[in-house]
């Protein structure tokens, strides 16, 4: 089990923590319903140190990624991001990703942190292009900043205008007495905020500093089981659950990631998928009857007959409902098709809804 920076500092502050991904990270602090709404209302912060960073440097950077990733990399100006998948060979997914152009011929690749071996034996097999590739993942840490209130919290830490920052956009500067950082407008929740990456041996300074700075808007520590309510209210697809090594991303609804402007990995068998058209459809559905749907549960229609599973799915803390993604036959991935969750042998009554579920006010 790994440790991050600042695992040390959660058992002080009581968080209960459990294994994830190969690493010893905070599930929850006071809850999960009260962090979440600390998140969608306030400032809250997640260490998300498990992340992987690979840096991938050269003329030939832009190529290979551009060979790896579906979206189209070449968009990217200097202080970009841009959110991506990298396709397999069978028509699946190895991962989904964030690509962040720091200047030209140097990126940075953020990768889920159950994925970085797979990942970076994935790209370094596709590298004949002599790109200069580094995984300092070991070497980064990484808090999400996120909620309405963070600029404004944040803002005396750094000089950096973050109130106009553009979402999927970033800066290097100076953040928190430290040099060099990386502040982002991107994250995992849909309430807005910042992911800051940084050296590790910054990273109780940063921490307290933060907390410093956030006291007077009420900042809490947020555990993972928060970012998992937040990002599914928001229909934010979790690389293991709702995409994997077999799911499409057509059939995953990432088609808008998927460029077909360009030569990828498999995109022939892609564009023919597309030209084709999908078989099933990742959607969101709400619970009409009394349950909640969990992962792996069946999905049946009227007559009982299994058409999917549940990928995920929890009580919604901002909508007081039971929703979940899961794969349907494309003729019941329409808004309003009624479907099925099986319950401990009862099959509760379902619709499928537009994402995402929660819309900001």
């Amino acid at each position: 089990m790994k440790n991050t920076a600042l695992t040390h500092v959660h058992e002080q502050l009581g968080a209960k923590m459990v294994p994830f991904a190969g690493f010893n990270m905070p599930v929850q602090y006071e809850g999960v319903n009260a962090e979440h709404e600390v998140v969608r209302n306030g400032v809250g912060v997640f260490d998300v140190s498990h992340m992987g960073e690979f840096f991938l440097k050269g003329e030939n950077a832009l190529a290979l990624i551009q060979k790896v990733t579906s979206n189209d990399a070449s968009k990217l100006v200097n202080g970009k991001a841009q959110y991506s998948c990298l396709p397999n060979t069978e028509g699946g997914i190895v991962d989904d990703l964030i690509v962040y152009k720091i200047e030209d011929n140097n990126y940075m690749l953020v990768v889920n942190a159950s994925n970085i071996e797979k990942d970076w034996n994935w790209i370094a097999s596709h590298n004949d292009l002599g790109v200069d590739m580094q995984n300092l993942s070991d070497e980064y840490s990484l808090l999400a900043i996120q909620g309405p209130k963070a600029a404004e919290a944040m803002q005396s830490l750094t000089s950096i205008d973050l109130a106009n920052m553009g979402y999927y956009t970033f800066q290097i500067g100076d953040f928190a007495g430290k040099s060099d950082v990386i502040v982002s407008a991107t994250g995992y929740t849909g309430s807005g905020g910042f992911e800051i990456y940084f050296k590790n041996e910054d990273a109780e300074q940063i921490w307290n500093k933060v907390f410093e700075a956030g006291a007077a808007f009420g900042i809490k520590p947020i555990g993972l089981a928060a970012r998992d309510t937040l990002r599914l209210e928001m229909g934010f697809c979790l690389y293991g659950n709702d995409i994997n090594d077999t799911t499409s991303p057509l059939e995953a609804g990432l088609g808008w990631i998927t460029k077909f402007d360009k030569e990828f990995t498999n995109s022939e068998n892609l564009k023919k998928q597309k030209e084709a058209g999908v078989s099933k459809k990742l959607v969101g559905f709400e619970l009409i009857d009394r349950g909640i749907p969990r992962h792996d549960y069946e999905i049946v229609d009227a007559k009982g007959t299994v058409i999917g599973i549940v990928t995920s799915g929890t009580q919604s803390p901002s909508l007081g409902k039971a929703i979940g993604l899961g794969y349907v036959p494309t003729t019941l991935a329409t808004e309003g098709s009624e479907i099925y969750i099986r319950i401990r042998n009862k099959d509760l009554k379902a619709k499928v809804v537009k994402l995402p579920f929660y819309k900001k006010n």
